[in-house]
């Protein structure tokens, strides 16, 4: 068990690109999910009358509306990139719909494409074609910063509390991968950061793209920092994020996977990261 816990690290950091502030600050991590070593030959898609992404409005910081109401968010930005990239940003089109609404409209053709994190798994993958992830969610630890808890997190958490939301895919994870630690189910997770954020446990684990955001909210307080990891699973977290499309339409598939492959290349995809989000989940 061990062993794969440090594989499941060592995948996460194998390709983990940094970007460095012009002032010498330290540089921040970010991943790097695109095998660069695969050959995607550049795709010719001048022969499209338009390419149709389609999203939602209500998964920040991925797709929201901001202050002025105007569609934004870390796949809506990616979007335009791989429109970019693909040389037809002229012909691109994004569109926001309800959550809901977005498998019936690609079923019925009104759009070419979904980037709003559909869940890829065996029914959806009978529907539709995906490309290859692009974002995949880690799970981290937090802990209080008077109470570290030394490295390998893994060989230090058998006299420690750890907090999870009940019933969650991360409370699962914990519990077979860090069978040492005492578990401490909550209600919710915001229940159980507040115990954290109290001293009551000793760590809380669960996702790190929400917890990278408490980390510098004011419920947080500064009083808490991440501890080992990243960690990722396919079993307890699913593939990750990436872009849907008509099951007769694979080629446009590929075409996506070649623009994000450029775009990890060119470094565009961790200005994309570091744009959204600016204390790394990684």
């Amino acid at each position: 068990m061990r062993w794969l816990i440090c594989l499941v690290f060592f995948i996460v950091g194998f390709a983990m690109p940094s970007l460095a502030a012009d002032d010498g600050r330290e540089t921040v991590a970010t991943p790097n999910f695109v095998d660069q070593h695969q050959r995607i030959a550049k795709p010719d898609l001048t022969s499209r009358q338009r390419i149709r992404f389609m999203t939602s409005t209500d998964y920040p910081p991925f797709n929201f509306l901001d202050a002025r109401g105007m569609l934004t968010g870390f796949n809506v930005d990616l979007a335009k990139a791989i429109c970019e990239e693909l040389g037809v940003l002229p012909k691109c089109q994004i569109e926001a719909l309800p959550f809901a609404d977005l498998v019936p409209a690609l079923k019925r053709g009104d759009g070419e494409a979904i980037i709003a994190g559909l869940a890829m798994n065996a029914t959806t993958r009978r529907e539709f074609a995906f490309t290859q992830p692009y974002f995949r969610y880690p799970a981290r630890f937090v802990a209080r910063k008077d109470r570290p808890i030394e490295q390998p997190i893994g060989d230090h958490l058998s006299a420690k509390v750890v907090g999870v939301a009940e019933g969650s895919a991360h409370g699962a994870m914990l519990r077979a991968f860090f069978p040492a630690a005492t578990v401490q189910t909550f209600p919710d997770r915001l229940q159980a950061l507040a115990a954290l954020r109290q001293g009551k446990i000793d760590a809380y684990f669960g996702d790190g793209v929400s917890l990278s955001f408490w980390l510098e909210s004011d419920a947080a307080a500064q009083c808490c920092v991440f501890a080992g990891g990243p960690f990722l699973s396919d079993r307890f977290l699913g593939e990750g994020l990436s872009v849907a499309v008509q099951p007769s339409d694979p080629g446009l598939a590929t075409a996506i996977d070649y623009a994000i492959a450029q775009l990890v290349a060119k470094g565009q995809m961790t200005e994309l990261m570091l744009r959204y989000f600016p204390i790394s989940a990684f």
